[in-house]
């Protein structure tokens, strides 16, 4: 009779550890990680009226949860992909600028994938995960089991000339067509294939997989067929107020990178020929479906694969755009134009299926919420916090605003209603964006709201980290 005793009581003690312990390697769920290249919100994801077209986000996002007030940590791809993949903020690392040398500042802080492969799991990827520049210099190779590089540039072999015609100010970046002829060769063409290969592949350990698109990122180069769906005259333009910069706070100029010249050039072309901002905008958007595509492919794989049901997946953008709102053209900013991005949640038996959670949230906040969908150890040295929570939840309470960064001390908050912005000289901008979604009206010098921006202030950060070095030229 003991001997029956004591096998019951072992068996209930390994189902009771078999709970409350950690997860195996084995019975860890996979996680496929899609990485979208500067897609802005203007897309029907997060707004049905919205010209972009993105079936296939909204098909991802009916298996999980979409925050529908997302926000990178800054806006730019270096700082925001690094404060990604490290889970650590620009004002903790010092990386600011797109010429900071990451990996040198931080070089023995373990990205998103190292914890990953340090948990038994096999790590993949291909296309544009870590800031990609001179030949993938930024690119973390310990990173990765296997990594599948862009060329360099990524749209290489690059067309003879620009295929837009323009001179404009002579960047092979400020150009927009159909590029290449092939299709197979398109960049972004040659990542999908490379997910959609592991995806078929039979793996004896969990995965980490990775697939960096790099579209809408300039140039706007798209193959045969997608401007279709843009037809020129049909074309849907931002709608900007005339002396929307007026009342601008002055510090938003002194920001590191802040393109006045790429406005003012495309300006340029648009007086050399009308219409061109219109094309510019065409591409911007035909890129950011066709992104949207290769997507559905990764997807359509997923599905066939064996791995439908184990497998979490996360995609996100790494910042935002300005299509010539506030007479601004690409990121470097702290509008919320430039900082909102697509980001959806799927965690089987997890998440509830199509919910959408309008609580603003933070990318920093996706390498611990990883780690706990995941069943790995904590890492209580990240500046992010789970997001598991509104995942189970989409109206639990959630105190934390999102808060980004762009060059040393300038920093904007994004709660509830509000958008504040204080930068490093002092000066500030405060929009209400319930009522000024545009934030055409700029209302930090009423008297009346400094309550409000003294309580969002508090939740920026009181130490800022100096900037990093920069990079020397990659050899």
């Amino acid at each position: 009779m003991m001997r029956w005793i004591n096998i019951t009581i072992t068996f209930i003690c390994i189902i009771v550890l078999g709970i409350q312990g950690p997860v195996s390697a084995q019975q860890r769920p996979n996680v496929l990680f899609i990485a979208l290249d500067d897609m802005n919100d203007w897309i029907t994801l997060l707004d049905d009226d919205a010209p972009i077209r993105t079936p296939n986000l909204e098909r991802l996002a009916r298996r999980g949860t979409v925050f529908t007030r997302a926000y990178c940590a800054s806006a730019a791809c270096n700082p925001s992909r690094t404060s990604i993949m490290t889970g650590l903020r620009p004002s903790t690392t010092g990386v600011y600028g797109n010429n900071t040398d990451w990996r040198g500042a931080l070089p023995d802080v373990a990205t998103i994938p190292q914890h990953f492969m340090q948990n038994g799991y096999q790590a993949m990827g291909a296309g544009k995960i870590f800031h990609h520049h001179g030949g993938g210099a930024y690119h973390d190779r310990k990173s990765f089991n296997d990594f599948q590089m862009m060329p360099d540039p990524p749209d290489a072999p690059m067309p003879q000339q620009k295929r837009n015609g323009f001179a404009w100010y002579g960047s092979a970046n400020t150009d927009w067509g159909v590029w290449p002829p092939d299709p197979n060769e398109h960049v972004d063409i040659k990542t999908a294939n490379y997910v959609i290969d592991q995806l078929q592949q039979n793996h004896n350990k969990p995965f980490f997989l990775a697939a960096g698109i790099f579209r809408p990122h300039m140039p706007f180069f798209i193959p045969p067929g997608y401007d279709d769906e843009y037809p020129e005259h049909t074309v849907r333009m931002p709608v900007l107020l005339p002396n929307d910069v007026d009342d601008l706070a002055p510090g938003h100029r002194l920001l590191p990178n802040y393109k006045d010249y790429l406005w003012t050039g495309m300006m340029q072309a648009e007086r050399e020929r009308p219409g061109a901002w219109r094309e510019a905008v065409r591409y911007y958007q035909a890129s950011s479906t066709f992104a949207d595509a290769q997507v559905g492919r990764i997807l359509d794989a997923l599905d066939a694969s064996p791995y439908k049901d184990n497998t979490v997946v996360v995609l996100w953008s790494d910042h935002g755009y300005h299509l010539g709102e506030k007479e601004h053209w690409e990121k470097f900013a702290l509008w919320e134009k430039t900082n909102h991005v697509p980001f959806i949640v799927v965690a089987p038996d997890i998440v509830k299926p199509g919910s959408r959670c309008t609580r603003p949230v933070s990318l920093i906040d996706l390498y611990p919420t990883l780690i706990d969908l995941c069943g790995l150890p904590e890492k209580p040295e990240l500046d992010g916090v789970s997001l598991r929570p509104l995942l189970e939840n989409r109206n639990a309470v959630w105190e934390r605003p999102a808060l980004m960064t762009y060059g040393y001390n300038n920093h904007a908050v994004r709660k509830d209603r509000w958008r504040y912005i204080r930068y490093a000289d002092g000066s500030e901008e405060l929009y209400d964006l319930d009522r000024d979604l545009n934030e055409w009206h700029n209302v930090a010098g009423e008297s009346r709201f400094r309550t409000i921006m003294d309580e969002l202030q508090q939740w920026m950060p009181e130490e800022n980290a100096s900037a990093a070095p920069a990079m020397g030229k990659p050899e």
